[in-house]
């Protein structure tokens, strides 16, 4: 039987939940995942307004709240206290894995994702009211988050780094981390031990995005339609696995062995939106095909139920790099501009947790009226 645990050991793979929410923590089911082999929790504003709308469990302590805090000011203590209680969950899994795993993530708010210096400000806030060594804050990589990037890294804060879409991109995020830890070492530290991060590599997205692509093109392309709909499910995966090439080739030679030699840990590759979209192809089509070392895998529940049930342990990310670059090549070769996808998926990413983070603004100032009401 698959187990989670044996993506840790057996390949040096780890597995986190893709979602936070308050009964988990209180009916015990956050532990019970924990001690299942997940090694760490990601959450974004998507994730807590479904969890916040969609149970009553929040209802009183948002009551209390709101006599001395705004909707949005209640907004974070909500979901503050959620992040302590999973910290707290997962503090042994970083303590025994020597600060390895054991995260739990929270974003900055989704309006600040153009906005550099906003950015800068929140994340360091948040590290603050939170401080403990298991808290990653996110910052998406976008063009403005990636100086914001740097910044945090040069402070010795931990990031998680997420919505990349693009090889180009990541090489952007992996320069950020780089330069953020000699800018630390460059301000006087001599220990860079203490200072982590991941970079959320979206999957299963971008197959959304180029499928959508290579069906319009087939919908006019004659004799060419057949070549167009073969290529359809083959670019995610492709993606994720050259990533980790320039993972591998980047976190080597003089630069990367000189801050190794300051105890500089790697930015681990993590693959997010692992969950499959399209019916058509197998569930477990973005977790098989991306094991390997040194890497994380972030699960929704119905995918961590699947692995469960029928998952493989293997090697597979880096199986064959040649095939992969040449899926990317026959894309490129089609017609599909992954340049122009990666920046959609990025336009779209943003506008979704904004649009995420609006609405559940909204539903708490309707609850916060109507108790106000039946005092």
């Amino acid at each position: 039987m698959t187990t989670l645990q044996d993506l840790h050991h057996q390949q040096d793979q780890s597995p986190w939940l893709d979602n936070l929410r308050r009964d988990y923590l209180t009916t015990g089911r956050l532990q019970e995942l924990v001690d299942q082999g997940i090694r760490g929790v990601t959450s974004n504003p998507t994730i807590f307004a479904k969890a916040i709308s969609g149970e009553d469990d929040y209802d009183e302590q948002f009551a209390g709240l709101l006599a001395g805090h705004s909707v949005e000011s209640a907004y974070w203590e909500l979901v503050i206290t959620d992040i302590l209680d999973a910290l707290e969950i997962l503090r042994p899994v970083h303590e025994s894995s020597d600060g390895v795993d054991g995260y739990v993530s929270v974003e900055v708010a989704p309006a600040l994702a153009h906005d550099t210096a906003g950015t800068v400000t929140a994340a360091r806030q948040l590290h603050d009211r939170i401080e403990k060594p298991n808290v990653f804050v996110k910052i998406p990589a976008t063009a403005e988050g990636v100086p914001a990037i740097r910044t945090m890294i040069g402070e010795g804060r931990s990031i998680n780094v997420t919505l990349i879409f693009s090889l180009d991109r990541y090489q952007e995020v992996i320069d950020a981390y780089l330069g953020g830890l000699e800018d630390h070492l460059a301000a006087g530290a001599t220990d860079l031990s203490g200072i982590r991060s991941v970079a959320s590599f979206f999957v299963s997205r971008v197959d959304t995005e180029v499928d959508r692509r290579l069906d319009t093109l087939a919908a006019s392309a004659g004799d060419g339609a057949e070549a167009l709909r073969a290529a359809r499910g083959t670019a995610a995966v492709a993606q994720a696995q050259q990533a980790y090439q320039l993972f591998l080739a980047t976190f080597s030679g003089p630069r990367w062995e000189a801050l190794a030699a300051h105890g500089a840990k790697v930015q681990r590759p993590l693959w997010a939106s692992t969950s499959t979209k399209n019916p058509d192809y197998p569930d477990l089509l973005y977790v098989d095909t991306l094991i390997g070392p040194d890497t994380v895998n972030t699960l929704p529940d119905a995918t961590v139920a699947a692995f469960l049930d029928h998952g493989t342990v293997a090697r597979t990310i880096d199986a064959d790099p040649d095939r992969s670059d040449e899926a990317l090549r026959t894309l490129a070769g089609l017609g599909v501009d992954l340049a122009d996808v990666a920046q959609t998926l990025e336009d779209e990413g943003v506008a979704s947790f904004a649009k995420s983070f609006d609405e559940l603004m909204q539903s708490l100032s309707d609850k916060a009226n109507t108790l106000s009401a039946g005092r």
